[in-house]
């Protein structure tokens, strides 16, 4: 699984046309080949701060987004942001559950 998390520090009066960016792909980049999520957040301590978070069944499928129009979209946003755009790429070979929790909560008494 491959995950792809952008992170958009908006100028505080281009805070909605972020917002309004984000909430307009949401749908399409959900629907593309091996989309397992597609999530947008705001920071809670920063309101200009938005996060995107994509997860991806394989890496051609994450590869596949970040050629598309959405992912161009997305980088366009640079005239917007107070900073320049993170993106970060995880390659998880392993993915942990709630029996995990327990077991480490277990470890503690």
């Amino acid at each position: 699984m491959m995950i792809v998390k952008m992170t958009f520090n908006a100028h505080p009066e281009k805070h909605l046309e972020v917002l309004q960016t984000l909430l307009s792909l949401m749908e399409s980049v959900r629907e593309g080949p091996g989309c397992r999520s597609c999530c947008a957040f705001c920071d809670i301590d920063n309101k200009n701060r938005f996060s995107l978070l994509g997860e991806w069944e394989t890496e051609k499928d994450m590869e596949n987004h970040i050629q598309s129009y959405q992912f161009g979209v997305l980088l366009g946003t640079k005239t917007l942001l107070s900073e320049p755009l993170r993106i970060r790429i995880h390659k998880v070979s392993q993915t942990l559950g709630m029996d995990a929790v327990r077991v480490l909560r277990q470890k503690k008494g």
